[in-house]
């Protein structure tokens, strides 16, 4: 027996292959919505992991994408019911700055609201469209609404819907630049990566980046710092002594690096063998 309707806003981010965006997506939904849940489409990174640790719901969806089969496995979860859903599906060309416009569709008083990538077309007719043919951008749903598009057949269109329901599908036009803040993890890809590292604690950054830096430094300075001495004392031998040590440390933090990274990798693969638990 389901819940009442009591979550007035459920996220539902949807994609597959984003585990360097799912933690600042699901973050920035959070701000917005009352309930956010990622649907992975069957990913083959850690981007499920990364959703569990930060306690986001996770459902795997392994039938055909499109509005009708999600409406259907929305509908059929054993998720609460919520006052109304907004499905974003997450691809490469979509913008962290593109959750504001979804966010206004949801607040609007649509039972269903489609937003669709389609080719410009002058004579297309959107009511003769079959909805489980659209590549689906957004999908906006109340409670009734995800009730009849789960009902429908997959060669069903909005003129086979409940025609009490407010019902609208678009072609999504072209991102438009909003000014407001945008998520590190979405100024570029080394931001992206680096966040990553960042979050997962990755040994190449933890020791490699300074060990590198101190190596370099290190090895330059050491090249002349004799040299630049007018006579070698103890001032001269403490700083040449110095530097040959920043350059030891650097190359030390290296190899550690390494051997971590090496080590984790190998750490997984006997955990994989073994179906053991690969995070805490």
């Amino acid at each position: 027996m389901r819940c009442v309707a009591d979550i007035p806003l459920r996220i539902v981010l949807v994609g597959k292959d984003i585990d360097l965006r799912v933690v600042s997506l699901i973050v920035r939904a959070r701000e917005i919505a009352d309930e956010v849940v990622f649907l992975d489409l069957g990913s083959n990174d850690t981007t499920v992991e990364l959703a569990e640790e930060v306690g986001c719901k996770t459902l795997h969806f392994t039938s055909t994408f499109d509005a009708v089969h999600l409406a259907k496995f929305l509908h059929e979860s054993p998720l609460e019911e919520a006052k109304t859903t907004l499905a974003i599906h997450i691809t490469t060309a979509w913008k962290l700055q593109d959750i504001s416009l979804s966010i206004n569709r949801a607040r609007e008083l649509w039972d269903l609201h489609l937003s669709h990538h389609a080719e410009p077309s002058g004579d297309e007719n959107e009511e003769a469209l079959v909805l489980s043919e659209l590549d689906l951008r957004h999908l906006v749903m109340t409670k009734s609404g995800m009730e009849a598009l789960a009902s429908l057949s997959i060669d069903g269109t909005t003129e086979d819907l409940d025609e009490r329901l407010r019902v609208r599908v678009v072609r999504g036009s072209v991102n438009v630049n909003i000014n407001q803040r945008e998520s590190l993890a979405t100024a570029s890809r080394f931001a992206q990566l680096f966040y990553w590292m960042l979050e997962s604690k990755h040994p190449l950054l933890l020791f490699g980046i300074p060990g590198v830096v101190l190596f370099i430094l290190g090895y330059r300075l050491s090249g002349n710092i004799v040299g630049a001495l007018e006579e070698i004392n103890s001032t001269s031998i403490g700083v040449t002594l110095a530097t040959i040590a920043m350059t030891l440390i650097g190359l030390f933090s290296i190899m550690v690096a390494l051997i971590l990274y090496i080590m984790g990798k190998q750490v997984e693969q006997v955990q994989s063998q073994y179906d053991w638990p690969s995070r805490t």
